[in-house]
């Protein structure tokens, strides 16, 4: 990679190098096993001009996702948040079928997890799904969903078939491609001349003072803070009017655009829905808190790749001492954060047999490069390990109930981000 994607700028500093992986949705069918896999850098640099964060665009989104084996449905915490946004939205924006005839889209809408909830509201809503078999789920599931990727012509054709959308979602998107300039475009083409963009996405800051750096893999081709978040989104033409924190992913933001010619200032926004002025400090607070933490010169990063290193030393120390106890290690999840981690730290089924998860479609595949089996749920019942490595760490509140379980034999649930944590569970 020689320049920044956002600013074309060829001033680019590393920040951490974890080598050579696989890509992370890549599972493996059994009669793939003898056969070569490939692997591909995985080195996370910062450009100094403009501060987007980012990866060598070394694969494309068509390789990855036109088949995918993430279903948003399989998280109940996730399909909680996503209702909780959608009542606030409708709350927030005045959507409605009587008082609005409102038209929502989201973009990379998954198996429906998220409008499934407008649907039930009535009204009317599209997704836009690149992957064929997610998007086959969410049109079973009663959400009209279009299976393409967004750019400018495929935002301009839905607006021309479907009308301007009042509000555009992108949750967990906005990392995944990597014409970043092109995809806000798109979505600039979407949205009403006056309506509103909200945009999540896991934040630069918490990723790196929280050594979240599972979260760096080859489908988040970059990783934003606010600021180069606003420039991005400038980029297309939109404005940034307000941000949220939240905890999802370890911790995300939550960016709330409109198209540049009614923005205002992002310390002031206007409801729709009351045509009143609204407070929108947050944008200036969140700004402040990245400045700080030095995420606009290179000291904020210097440090990041020590505690990354021994973030992996500590994970295989502690598989290494339990195998040679005797005690047995196994997974729970699979999702792409997890492939990161067991790549990077070298992990086989010697130290750790097999992990499981909710998803069937991973059920009798294997880790990529780990090649660990994936096994379903109720193996951890039945072998009763004494411990129990939870991949996805970001739903702790979550697994630790789901997991409770383990209690009745004496298992442990272990953390490996931000730091090593063993977890004795209670009923």
């Amino acid at each position: 990679m020689t320049q920044c994607r956002l600013c074309g700028s060829a001033a680019l500093a590393s920040v951490v190098d974890l080598g050579a992986t696989p890509p992370c949705e890549s599972f493996l069918a059994a009669d793939q096993l003898d056969r070569p896999e490939p692997a591909y850098p995985l080195h996370l640099r910062v450009c100094t001009d403009c501060w987007l964060a980012q990866i060598p665009p070394l694969i494309t989104p068509e390789e990855t996702f036109s088949e995918y084996a993430y279903f948003s449905s399989f998280s109940t915490s996730w399909v909680e948040h996503a209702r909780m946004f959608v009542a606030d939205a409708v709350q927030r924006l005045g959507l409605g079928p009587e008082e609005k005839a409102a038209f929502v889209v989201e973009v990379a809408s998954n198996d429906g997890y998220l409008l499934k909830h407008m649907v039930d509201r009535g009204i009317r809503c599209l997704g836009i799904e690149p992957s064929v078999n997610v998007g086959a789920a969410a049109r079973d599931a009663g959400v009209p969903t279009l299976t393409e990727f967004l750019d400018p012509a495929t935002g301009s054709a839905v607006r021309a078939e479907h009308g301007p959308a009042d509000l555009v979602v992108a949750n967990n998107v906005y990392a995944h491609i990597p014409d970043v300039v092109g995809f806000t475009q798109g979505l600039r083409a979407l949205v009403a001349d006056d309506g509103w963009v909200s945009i999540e996405v896991q934040h630069l800051l918490t990723l790196i003072e929280k050594n979240q750096y599972d979260t760096i893999y080859h489908e988040h081709f970059q990783y934003y803070t606010v600021a180069s978040a606003a420039r991005a989104l400038a980029s297309g033409g939109l404005a940034l009017v307000d941000v949220e924190l939240l905890p999802t992913h370890g911790g995300s933001i939550r960016l709330w655009a409109r198209p540049t010619e009614v923005a205002g200032e992002p310390s002031i926004g206007v409801s729709p829905a009351r045509a009143e002025p609204r407070a929108w400090g947050r944008v200036a607070d969140v700004l402040a808190r990245e400045k700080a933490a030095g995420l606009q010169e290179l000291s904020g990063y210097t440090e990041f790749s020590a505690r990354v290193a021994k973030v992996r030393r500590d994970l295989l120390k502690f598989l290494i001492e339990a195998a040679e106890r005797g005690e047995t290690v196994v997974g729970y999840g699979a999702p792409g954060k997890g492939n990161t981690l067991l790549n990077h730290c070298g992990i086989r089924p010697d130290l750790l047999a097999y992990t499981v998860d909710r998803n069937p479609y991973k059920h009798g595949r294997f880790t990529p490069g780990t090649r660990i089996p994936i096994l379903p749920p109720e193996q951890i019942a039945a072998d009763r390990p004494d411990y129990v490595l939870v991949l996805p760490w970001n739903l702790r509140a979550e697994l630790v109930e789901q997991l409770s379980f383990v209690h009745d034999w004496g298992g442990r649930l272990v953390f490996p981000i931000p730091e090593l944590s063993i977890v004795e569970v209670k009923r």
